[in-house]
């Protein structure tokens, strides 16, 4: 903790005494395109000026140096849990059931600077899992620079129908506690979504199925009717839905109720697919950890062959945090371009999460999460796992 707060201040010290930041890389990946050349002028928090070192004002700069380096957006993971760590430590059941929120926080504060010095400046935390409103304080323990971090987009508690989610393996008679909030029915269901926007929720999260099937199987959860009310909810305070579903039907359902993502999708099909290319549905694969999966490349193809959008996300947590590049190696396996991998990371996720205007891209005007890597990853997706430099909101948190 003493080296998290000496690094805060050091942080702070540092970028309070620097006018700004001119960044000179050997090439400048905008989130669309490659840049052979370019320079970024940094002021504040924002992206100031970007182009030809020639044709940029640049006095009163710090200059950092990032000889062979390309420089492209901070990368954006869309399907994070901070406050889980992988399952071959402890199962999730235990996680849930026996860790204090206390420890889980703590262990979460590593998580978090783990992820932003990765590369990763903005993450969506889809689920406390059993952690209460936890997240909700660690989102503003970064946003006050108590903690280093990613800049966090929260969901809570996620909402899940009564008797489909976990901890399981409890004798009947016992009433445990669950990894998600249970809620079924109208009034029910509008209260508890209220709720979770009062506490501080940017997104809400729904399990449109789980594994509750007659033999432990996934199946789908809530009715079509429950979906398009949590929708309709969340909507008139502009918050989106993202939907965990990974079967046809729990998909079908998510997608007609008017959801903005689709999270897992393991078995989706082409006519599920091309429904959610037609609704503006994103699909979040996760095959980081579930790409062994049997029929995950199927289902891949099928998206494509639909055009739905694919974001970058990873549910990292399940494996260690910092390690989200996994993802997007996966993506390139599984047949995507390095440069759309690395689109999706930025550009494409930027979108999805209504952030396009303030991240996700190198811009004039946007933030300034900036990050520094050998070697292209627009044509060796490895290359993200050199990162050198670390900037979020103009403050510079790892350099060469």
């Amino acid at each position: 903790m003493r080296f998290l707060v000496t690094l805060c201040l050091l942080v702070s010290v540092s970028h309070a005494e620097s006018a700004g930041y001119l960044l000179k890389p050997a090439r400048v990946f905008d989130g669309e395109n490659m840049h052979a050349d370019w320079a970024v002028v940094v002021r504040g928090d924002k992206i100031e000026q970007v182009g030809a070192l020639a044709d940029l004002i640049t006095e009163g700069v710090e200059t950092v140096e990032l000889l062979g380096l390309t420089l492209l957006p901070g990368l954006i993971e869309a399907h994070s849990h901070v406050l889980l760590h992988p399952y071959n430590e402890t199962p999730w059941n235990d996680q849930v059931a026996r860790e204090s929120e206390a420890l889980r926080v703590a262990r979460a504060t590593n998580h978090l600077r783990a992820t932003l010095m990765s590369g990763y400046t903005t993450i969506r935390d889809l689920g406390t899992e059993g952690a209460g409103w936890a997240d909700v304080g660690l989102k503003q323990a970064v946003a006050q620079g108590i903690l280093v971090g990613p800049r966090m987009i929260i969901t809570t508690k996620a909402l899940v129908a009564t008797g489909s989610y976990g901890p399981k393996g409890y004798a009947a008679e016992w009433t445990v506690p669950q990894g998600a909030v249970e809620v079924d029915g109208h009034d029910a269901l509008i209260k508890e979504v209220r709720s979770q926007i009062g506490h501080g929720a940017d997104w809400i999260k729904v399990y449109a199925d789980y594994r509750w099937g007659p033999n432990g199987e996934a199946q789908p959860t809530f009715s079509l009717e429950e979906l398009k009310l949590i929708v309709e909810t969340a909507r008139s305070s502009g918050r989106p839905v993202a939907a965990h579903a990974v079967t046809p039907e729990g998909m079908r359902r998510a997608t007609l109720a008017g959801v903005k993502s689709i999270e897992h999708g393991t078995n989706g099909t082409l006519e599920v697919f091309k429904l959610m290319k037609e609704q503006g549905v994103t699909w979040f694969p996760t095959l980081a950890v579930s790409g062994a999966r049997p029929g995950a490349k199927e289902s891949f193809a099928a998206a494509v062959a639909a055009g739905v959008t694919i974001g970058a996300g990873s549910d990292v947590g399940v494996f260690p945090h910092g390690q989200s590049v996994l993802e997007l190696q996966q993506l390139v396996r599984f047949g995507m371009k390095p440069a759309d991998a690395v689109r999706a990371a930025t550009a494409v996720n930027a979108g999805v999460l209504l952030m396009e205007e303030k991240i996700g891209r190198v811009k004039p005007s946007l933030w300034a999460d900036l990050i520094a890597v050998e070697g292209d990853p627009t044509q060796d997706i490895d290359a993200l796992w050199q990162v050198k430099l670390v900037m979020k909101g103009g403050v510079i948190f790892k350099r060469p």
